[in-house]
């Protein structure tokens, strides 16, 4: 199976016009397996293999394409696991990437990575590849495996902030804590995200940040970290709602021992650089880092779409009930939910729904006692907002008799809905007496009358009969 596909207008490695096929790696050159303290629970799959086919003028893709990926020299580092991508023979992997067009690229994830006990952070070994094919030059690469480590820990899920407008700001001071027998002696990194609507303030010189209004920060210590120790950041990091419509998000940060900085993280921070300072051990840091959950002052603000249950008794009638969403706002997560309570005197005989073509009858979840609120999960498949924020699902109510002013309700709820006034509407119902055909008074006598009727015809043709 294909782990990655992607096209590139890269420029060419090797400049070239003619039409040669030419296949380049596009492989890291030094690949953190697992870390140090990890051990023998450690596991990692996501080492890839890309290769690519430089574009050339007459756009030949490069033919039978084979890798054979030679994980020898990761004795004593790393175990090798059961990789079912590529052909194993010992720690020999053979990837048929077959026919690569001129231009694009594929890449496998031939091996499985398992951690061993007795490893230190730094401790190495090698993988090499080759790259074959029937029409182009044999590449060859190699990749430094490294154990990495130690794995440093933060609080986990921290106190939420609520009601924060949009405009305004909120911090948060990022905690850390080595819990390993490994010291970070060559220093640690923190890496701030935000979700999408928030920004994070740049100020901070030790700090790169991804875009102007950035969503995400890497920044740098010196600081030799020992086992058993914990530290805070000298100040807060600050971030800002931006975005008018936002109803939440989360404050993200991670510690890591490798200070190498990601992609996309260009703007340096201007200000005094950000430093860390010691505090009392931190046993029951387990995480990684610190999640903050934050809403906002904005709302979305539903209402509910109802109908009336018109029709005669005896009648099977469809309506369609569901929510509008108002807004502001726009759930991105939880979409809440409505209840329906029936009329007096209608039975809900199904609620029909399709997802992907397939039918269902019941988009609701029925109520388990008589007069009971039939509950809709708008998270369900069965339900999605149209272009006008309504989603709606038709009820089919068979009317099994009159009853004057009768009225069932709907109820919409969702989390971020704070305009009660408008969460319940009214499902009324207006019958008309049946059909002169379906009434028992009448249906019973019709009946008794052509049976009679049937019966005298058959005693006379007898009677001619005989």
């Amino acid at each position: 199976m294909l782990a990655t596909l992607w096209s590139t207008d890269r420029t060419p490695a090797t400049a070239d016009d003619s039409d040669r096929v030419v296949m380049r790696f596009e492989t890291e050159k030094t690949f953190v397996m697992y870390n140090a303290d990890e051990g023998v629970s450690a596991s990692n799959d996501d080492f890839h293999v890309p290769v690519f086919v430089e574009r050339s003028k007459g756009g030949t893709p490069a033919r039978n394409v084979r890798v054979v990926v030679d994980a020898s020299g990761l004795k004593g580092v790393a175990r090798l696991g059961d990789a079912r991508m590529c052909k194993a023979e010992g720690p020999v992997y053979t990837c048929v990437y077959g026919d690569l067009q001129n231009g694009d690229g594929e890449s496998y994830d031939p091996l499985v990575l398992l951690g061993v006990d007795g490893v230190e952070p730094g401790d190495s070994g090698t993988v090499t590849y080759t790259a074959t094919a029937d029409n182009a030059p044999t590449i060859t690469g190699t990749t430094r495996m490294t154990v990495g480590g130690p794995t440093l820990s933060g609080p986990g899920q921290e106190k939420s902030v609520s009601g924060l407008a949009p405009g305004k700001s909120a911090q948060v001071t990022p905690l850390l804590a080595d819990n390993t027998r490994f010291p970070a002696t060559k220093g640690v990194a923190l890496q701030v995200d935000v979700s999408d609507g928030f920004a994070l303030k740049t100020r901070y010189s030790n700090c790169s940040y991804a875009e102007d209004a950035p969503t995400s920060a890497w920044c740098t210590f010196r600081t030799a970290v020992a086992p058993g120790t914990a530290y805070r950041t000298s100040a807060p990091m600050t971030y800002t709602v931006t975005d008018p419509k936002a109803l939440s998000g989360e404050v993200t940060y991670t510690w890591s021992s490798a200070t190498d900085r990601p992609v996309g993280h260009t703007r340096r921070g201007t200000g005094a650089p950000l430093t860390l300072v010691r505090t009392a051990p931190r046993r029951d840091f387990d995480e990684t880092g610190g999640r903050v959950r934050v809403t906002t002052t904005v709302q979305a603000d539903f209402e509910p779409v109802t109908g009336t249950v018109r029709g005669r008794v005896g009648d099977t009638v469809g309506v369609k009930l569901g929510v509008r969403r108002l807004g502001p706002g726009i759930p991105s997560g939880d979409r809440g939910s409505f209840e329906v309570i029936p009329p007096k005197g209608t039975t809900v005989t199904s609620i029909p729904f399709s997802v992907e073509g397939d039918p269902g009858k019941w988009a609701c979840e029925r109520p388990t006692t008589s007069g009971g609120a039939f509950v809709c999960d708008l998270n369900r498949d069965a339900f999605w907002p149209g272009e006008d924020g309504t989603t709606t699902a038709e009820f089919r109510f068979r009317i099994d008799r009159q009853v004057p002013g009768a009225k069932g309700t709907i109820r919409v709820h969702n989390p971020f809905d704070r305009t009660a006034g408008n969460d319940i509407a009214v499902i009324p119902l207006k019958a008309s007496p049946a059909p002169l055909y379906r009434r028992p008074a009448f249906v019973i006598p019709t009946t008794l009358a052509v049976v009679a009727m049937v019966g005298g015809v058959v005693l006379y043709r007898r009677r001619r009969a005989s």
